[in-house]
């Protein structure tokens, strides 16, 4: 099987501005409505990118151990909530005056979703069944309406961020804590999504890394591991594209830092239309997203290239 990617190598040829705000915590805040984002910071820096033949439960297609460098960035503390990316879903707010960064992006450009097939909205809880589509399009609406740029985690700023600079399978000591202090997994899930942020967060201050729900990032999925060093990888065909850090339906192996899941066709074989959804797998209660914020900002033609593109699937 052939795997057709475009090796984005301009994550550092192209032109980047500095971001013109402190390096800090901070909270988006999203006018018209009451809620929320908080936002951490992520120093960038080199680690060991996958995991060694070594570890306990590791898969082939999460090596070779590669040493990566990402940038700074912020990332949201959480997966984006229900309640959140309804925002997007309805579009109520869009024009309600906003305190702005330096972006300028029309906001009746982007792409309205379609509504969900079941609503299973429950404040605080991560939106789920969501396509990787979907989730890129709330960020770029978030970006219109905020003027700041946001968009999902490449691969490598994910496990850069879930390890929060430890080397184990884990990104905590496990002669301090066990998974059932920071995870929703198999074992203790009861088989459901619960509500963010119910866990121990990791050393960035990320919650629900491993486990509750599985998270999109940018790259699309080879089973044939890192067969080159390229910061992000987006693929040209719609399956199969990455996800990150296990779900609630999982066992421990799959929640490891270096674990990779990827999309399956499967997802919508309840999907009754025709074309299938861009917005919603029917049968992917386990996938969400969370979002990124790089401190490095492209140009606007550039950032074009991380917001995902839409393929119509029949």
């Amino acid at each position: 099987m052939k795997f057709n990617f475009l090796l984005l190598a301009t994550l550092f040829s192209i032109s980047f501005q500095s971001a013109p705000e402190s390096f800090q915590r901070y909270t988006q805040t999203i006018s018209g409505s009451e809620q929320s984002l908080e936002m951490v910071p992520i120093l960038g820096g080199h680690f060991s990118f996958g995991s060694p033949q070594s570890e306990i439960g590791r898969r082939s297609d999460e090596g070779p151990v590669r040493e990566m460098k990402v940038g700074s960035f912020w990332m949201s503390t959480i997966e984006i909530p229900w309640d959140i990316y309804e925002l997007f879903l309805y579009r109520e707010i869009d024009q309600t005056p906003q305190s702005r960064g330096h972006i300028e992006l029309e906001i009746d450009g982007v792409s309205g979703a379609t509504m969900p097939y079941i609503n299973l909205n429950r404040p605080g809880y991560p939106v789920t069944n969501i396509t990787q589509y979907a989730a890129s399009q709330f960020c770029k609406w978030l970006t219109a309406k905020t003027g700041y740029f946001y968009r999902l985690p490449t691969e490598a700023e994910w496990e850069y961020a879930c390890r929060a600079g430890t080397k184990g399978p884990y990104s905590f000591l496990e002669d301090e804590m066990t998974l059932d202090d920071v995870a929703w997994f198999r074992e203790n899930s009861k088989l459901r999504v619960h509500k963010g942020g119910q866990k121990a967060p990791n050393a960035f201050g990320l919650f629900d890394m491993h486990g509750n729900i599985a998270e999109w990032v940018l790259d699309g999925y080879s089973p044939r591991g890192y067969t080159s060093i390229a910061p992000v990888r987006i693929s040209k065909r719609l399956y199969p594209r990455v996800v990150r850090g296990g779900s609630f339906r999982d066992g421990q192996a799959r929640l490891r830092s270096a674990a990779r899941g990827y999309s399956r066709k499967n997802w919508k074989k309840q999907d009754p239309q025709s074309p299938k959804s861009l917005w919603w797998h029917t049968d992917a209660p386990h996938i969400g997203f969370r979002i990124v914020r790089p401190k490095a900002v492209p140009s606007k033609h550039d950032m074009e290239k991380y917001w995902v593109k839409p393929i119509k699937e029949y």
